[in-house]
């Protein structure tokens, strides 16, 4: 078996050392901190190398630790010397498993890899750029794992087209929602009127919610045209997401809301720290992405609180929204078609439009839970130490 002859810790606890750019905010970030619990969960020991962020306090509070290191730079010289420091931290903590979640980090868990025997796991989670020269050859490292784990069929189908490696190699795991966090019947009302206080929302307002980061891709602006051509005063659309790396988009959206006569039926409120009541205060949620997602951990979070979607027709939210039974899907950058689909959302009978929210959470429980990620990936570790 391969890793270290010398030292190990007991049969059936793992040390498994994850490594990202950092730890801010995003689903491949929550994901790390997901894992490390149930790394120790599991009587394991989870190590997570990164540049560090908000979601440090998270790895900890699961019982892991956190070594700062500078990954989330892509220079070469730099990625080089991540690579032995990460060697020297598989040997003095005796690492198993090296498991990488981003390309620049991954390039130096495979060096480190190489140099102790260390298992080497890599997750798949989007589907990269190719529009450079040998960016394809500098993506494939994400496919060099003796496991790849893609968080979707639709991610696994185009890792496989694109770096042609043994299918055998590759498991499918989606993301997860917690159903307990996410409970439409464990929200206090109070949770919900600090929300709508902070977002000053109108009374008796009709709220279209999207959760995404701000940036063009993620089409916010694609929702605000849709709220435009429904001529609807009563339809408040509110953009959940930092502007972080793109603060000039955020000021476009406001502007296009003041050119097409909406900017009072929008709010562009930020970061949430409580997305279950911010979800359950939305009539409708929405992803109108315009390019394929990975995954889309938003339209599951969304559906976990009973909450009807309506995402674009394609990437994963194919997987996850059964067209007239979890929510809709619409194709990607029409607005006309978003409009519609909003309409029809909101022209159903209440308990209608409560079946659909039902029946997209039980979509949730039965397919795309946190722990059932969490039992997968686990699975995967076990399995390469033969345990």
């Amino acid at each position: 078996m391969r890793g270290h002859p010398e030292g190990r810790p007991p049969r059936g606890s793992p040390v498994v050392l994850q490594v990202l750019p950092a730890l801010e905010t995003g689903g491949v970030e929550r994901g790390t901190v997901e894992i490390a619990q149930a790394i120790v969960r599991a009587g394991g020991t989870a190590l997570v190398a990164s540049q560090g962020g908000r979601l440090v306090g998270g790895v900890e509070r699961a019982g892991g630790r956190h070594i700062r290191l500078r990954l989330n730079s892509k220079d070469p010289w730099v990625i080089w010397r991540n690579a032995a420091a990460l060697a020297e931290i598989i040997r003095r903590e005796r690492v198993e498993i090296v498991h990488a979640r981003s390309r620049a980090p991954a390039w130096s868990a495979l060096l480190a890899s190489r140099r102790t025997g260390a298992h080497f796991v890599t997750t798949y989670h989007a589907l990269y750029g190719e529009d450079l020269p040998l960016k394809r050859r500098y993506n494939a490292v994400m496919a060099r794992g003796e496991r790849v784990i893609a968080i979707s069929h639709y991610v696994a189908e185009q890792l496989l087209a694109r770096h042609r490696i043994d299918p055998g190699r590759v498991r499918v795991i989606p993301r997860g929602v917690d159903p307990a966090a996410f409970d439409p019947d464990a929200i206090e009302p109070n949770r919900i009127a600090r929300i709508m206080d902070t977002w000053r929302l109108p009374e008796g307002a009709r709220t279209v919610v999207l959760a995404a980061r701000l940036t063009p891709w993620k089409g916010q602006s694609v929702l605000i045209d849709a709220i435009a051509r429904l001529r609807r005063p009563d339809l408040c659309a509110v953009l959940i997401g930092s502007d972080r790396g793109h603060p000039r988009y955020a000021v476009a959206l406001v502007r296009q809301a003041e050119r097409l006569g909406v900017i009072g039926q929008l709010r562009l409120v930020g970061e949430c720290d409580d997305m279950p009541a911010a979800l359950l205060l939305g009539d409708v949620a929405v992803s109108a992405s315009t390019r394929p997602e990975g995954f889309g951990r938003a339209v599951i979070e969304a559906q976990a609180m009973r909450r009807p979607v309506i995402a674009t027709d394609h990437g994963g939210a194919v997987e996850t929204v059964e067209h007239g039974v979890t929510g809709w899907r619409v194709p990607p950058g029409d607005a006309e078609a978003l409009a519609a689909a909003i309409a029809h959302a909101f022209a159903l009978p209440e308990a209608e439009r409560a079946q659909v929210g039902a029946r997209a959470r039980a979509s949730v429980q039965r397919s795309y839970t946190t722990s059932a990620m969490q039992k997968a990936t686990l699975e995967v570790y076990a399995e390469l130490l033969g345990r």
